[in-house]
């Protein structure tokens, strides 16, 4: 389990376009069928990476409680399946029905999606607001597998909080740390 910081795109970035196939409804969805005027979660993760298993049911968690309130969210998987295929399309839809994901995860073959948010690792979270543009990026919470810290989500649940209400999130940011991205050859 190799130790990989997020990139931390840079602030106010416009979130890039994706037209990705959804492994759970089997359609193509692109990130304007899929934002909200409020806001929108990115999340890149994978099936087997021990830093996503960790947070897993947050995820789910915080995905509910926050689509109640009017964010969006999704799932993008961009690994290498030839070289793990734990994170095929066909796994894909099985972890999203066994962890009861209510939004998209989507595979991003070509790896060109995860290049253009300039994602790393899993999980690596991108939230943007109304206008398209990153408020936040990085961490969910300082909890990793093996710490001993129990897993909250605080950090991102505090920058969604202000994002619903409107508020800067101007809170230090802290990059995610997982498993890197499976780039392939």
């Amino acid at each position: 389990m190799a130790r990989t910081e997020s990139n931390m795109m840079p602030l106010g970035t416009v979130a890039p376009k994706f037209n990705l196939p959804d492994t759970v409804s089997g359609k193509k969805l692109s990130f304007d069928a899929i934002k909200s005027d409020k806001g929108t979660v990115v999340m890149f993760i994978c099936n087997h990476c021990p830093y996503v298993i960790h947070v897993q049911e947050e995820i789910v968690r915080m995905a509910k409680e926050y689509g109640e309130q009017g964010l969006s969210f999704v799932a993008i998987s961009a690994n290498d399946v030839v070289n793990y295929p734990e994170d095929a399309p066909d796994k894909m839809t099985e972890h999203a029905r066994k962890y009861n994901f209510d939004f998209p995860y989507l595979y991003d073959e070509s790896q060109e999606v995860a290049k253009a948010y300039q994602a790393a690792c899993t999980p690596d979270v991108f939230v943007f607001d109304g206008q398209d543009k990153c408020v936040y990026r990085g961490r969910m919470d300082s909890s990793t597998p093996g710490n001993g810290q129990v897993v909250t989500g605080e950090e991102l649940r505090m920058a969604l909080d202000d994002l619903v209400k409107n508020l800067p999130i101007d809170r230090e940011q802290h990059p995610s740390i997982g498993c890197g991205i499976k780039w392939k050859a």
